[in-house]
C-alpha cells in the first residue's frame, strides 16, 4: 500500500509562507517532569509571541491525549507512539510557517532525537524546563505524584519510570532560580538571537 503513495508538492512554498508571516517557523519542544511548569511557561511564551504579532500554535500533552492520541496508555510503547504522532503533527504546523510549541514530558532521549531528525536544520529547539523532582512533587497540581507514590499510577516519570535529562538543549530553563517572566524572556531572547523573530 505504501508504494502507491506519492508526495504532492504544494503551490504555496515554505519561503512564501515565511515571508507572509514575518518570522521563521520553528518547533519549541518543551520537555521536563510533570509539574515542572512546561505548560505554564509554554502558554506564557505563546502569549508574548502573539502580542508581538507572531503566528503560533501550542500542542499540550493532556489536550492531545484527549483527541489525536486518545486510547494511548503511559506504557513505554505507547509513550513512544504518542511522541511519534505529535512530532509528525508538529512538523506539519511548522511547514505551515508557524512557531509551534509542544509541552510534553517526552522522557526518552531517543524519542526527542527522532523528533529532531524529521525537522529541518535549526527548526527544532529543545527547551528543557529543569525543575527538581522535589519541587515538582511539592506542587503536584493534579495529585499525580501522590497517586504514583501510593502505587496507583504505574510508569510515572520520575517515580517508577525514567526521565532522560537533556544533555545539550538549545534552551535550559532553571525554574528554581528564576520567575515565569524571566523564563519567558530567556526563551524570547533566544528566538531573537537565532533570527527566528526580529521584533
Amino acid at each position: 500500500m505504501t508504494e502507491n503513495i506519492v508526495w504532492h508538492d504544494q503551490t504555496v512554498s515554505r519561503a512564501e509562507k515565511e515571508q507572509h508571516k514575518g518570522h521563521k517557523p520553528v518547533l519549541l519542544w518543551y520537555t521536563g517532569l510533570s509539574g515542572s511548569g512546561k505548560s505554564t511557561i509554554a502558554n506564557a511564551v505563546e502569549a508574548k509571541l502573539f502580542e508581538l504579532g507572531c503566528h503560533t500554535y501550542l500542542l499540550d500533552g493532556d489536550n492531545v491525549r484527549m483527541g489525536l492520541n486518545k486510547g494511548l496508555t503511559f506504557s513505554d510503547e505507547d509513550r513512544i507512539e504518542n511522541i511519534r504522532r505529535i512530532s509528525e503533527v508538529a512538523k506539519l504546523f511548522v511547514d505551515a510557517g508557524l512557531i509551534v510549541s509542544t509541552a510534553f514530558i517526552s522522557p526518552f532521549k531517543e524519542d526527542r532525537a527522532r523528533a529532531r531528525s524529521i525537522m529541518n536544520q535549526g527548526e527544532f529547539v529543545e527547551v528543557f524546563i529543569d525543575t527538581p523532582l522535589e519541587i515538582c512533587e511539592s506542587r503536584d497540581p493534579k495529585g499525580l505524584y501522590k497517586k504514583a507514590r501510593a502505587g496507583e499510577i504505574p510508569n510515572f516519570t520520575g517515580i517508577s519510570s525514567a526521565f532522560d535529562t537533556p544533555e545539550q538543549p538549545e534552551i535550559h530553563v532553571k525554574t528554581a532560580q528564576q520567575s515565569i517572566e524571566q523564563s519567558v524572556e530567556q526563551i524570547i531572547g533566544y528566538l531573537r538571537e537565532a533570527g527566528i523573530i526580529e521584533i
